[in-house]
């Protein structure tokens, strides 16, 4: 049995080493999963069991944290009850105090804020003699009324008579206005039988005045009627009148001489003119008739000069028109020569 050096031990254990990388290289090779995706499963398991460690570390954590704030809560909650009650009781042992042994009565101020002072307390005065009316106390003054009772029974019958005296005087002021309304009424019913029979004068002159005016107004109708009448008759016999005097006078006989003016006889007065007489009427058919025949004398001597002048005018056409052919004439003869003399030029020319 041979004995292990530590070369030896050195040696086996890089090579165990060495054998146990190349079984995890060849592990990763030959496996699909690995080799495609590219990662390390093992560090990524390693990395998810450390996530799951830290976050139920992380909840155990907050779980205690939640549990001592309850726990807190709960101590703090029974010390405020405790508080609000050794508070109030406090309160009620005060209260209690004070009530059994500081009684508002038991103070030293308690005359001057004594609500029921005044009454507890005696008047200033009870009577003329008591013993309190000192001269400072200014409780009794001279001329004061101590016969208050005599005084006052004095003004009772004093009342008395005066309202017995007034109920004598308000009769006897009924009676009088009584005798007042009764000579009132004495008067009134006088009064009013004046005015009935100076009502019945008033109706008896009215009706006189009525019957007046009526027959007066009758009389004005007569009359009235009698002048209309006659005012008619006189309208008539104006207008027949002025109906003759229409008919005989100048304005409707169409007598042509009151037109006539003081001017000159061929002046005439235009509100009075009648129109023309039957001389003036031929007269003027006549002179109408002379400017009709002088116009269509005139019409015939602008016509006829109208065709002079045509005629001039075609006549001097005609010989522009004779003289340009004269003159084309001409021109193609002197053109038809020039022709001829050119040809004979250019012979010569070739034959030289």
């Amino acid at each position: 049995m041979e004995v292990a050096q530590p070369k030896d031990l050195e040696q086996e254990f890089r090579l165990a080493r060495r054998r146990h990388a190349e079984l995890c290289r060849q592990k990763w090779v030959f496996n699909a999963r690995s080799r495609i995706i590219g990662g390390d499963t093992e560090a990524w398991d390693v990395q998810v069991h450390d996530q799951k460690i830290k976050e139920a570390t992380e909840k155990a954590r907050h779980e205690t944290f939640a549990a001592e704030m309850r726990q807190n809560d709960k101590i703090t909650c029974i010390l405020e009850d405790r508080e609000r009650r050794d508070r109030k009781n406090l309160c009620k042992a005060i209260n209690d105090f004070q009530q059994s042994f500081q009684k508002p009565e038991t103070r030293r101020e308690f005359d001057l804020s004594d609500p029921l002072a005044l009454k507890k307390d005696l008047p200033a005065r009870q009577s003329d003699n008591d013993v309190r009316n000192t001269i400072s106390g200014m409780q009794k003054f001279m001329g004061e009324d101590l016969n208050f009772h005599e005084r006052k029974k004095f003004q009772e019958e004093q009342n008395r008579e005066w309202s017995l005296q007034q109920q004598r005087e308000w009769e006897n002021a009924r009676a009088h206005q009584k005798c007042a309304e009764d000579l009132y009424m004495k008067t009134r019913l006088q009064f009013d039988q004046t005015a009935m029979h100076l009502q019945n004068l008033e109706s008896a002159t009215r009706k006189a005045v009525c019957a007046a005016v009526k027959e007066f107004n009758k009389s004005q109708a007569l009359e009235s009627a009698e002048r209309k009448i006659q005012e008619k008759k006189q309208e008539q016999e104006d207008s027949l009148a002025e109906i003759s005097s229409l008919l005989r006078g100048d304005l409707l006989s169409e007598n042509p001489q009151q037109a006539a003016s003081s001017f000159g006889p061929h002046r005439v007065v235009p509100d009075r003119w009648k129109g023309m007489t039957r001389e003036q009427l031929e007269q003027i058919r006549l002179v109408q008739k002379q400017q009709v025949q002088e116009k269509l004398r005139l019409q015939e001597e602008e016509r006829q000069r109208d065709m002079d002048w045509d005629r001039r005018r075609v006549q001097r056409a005609r010989a522009v028109l004779l003289s340009e052919r004269q003159q084309q004439r001409q021109q193609r003869d002197l053109r038809r020569a020039l022709d001829c003399s050119n040809l004979s030029l250019a012979k010569e020319q070739l034959l030289q």
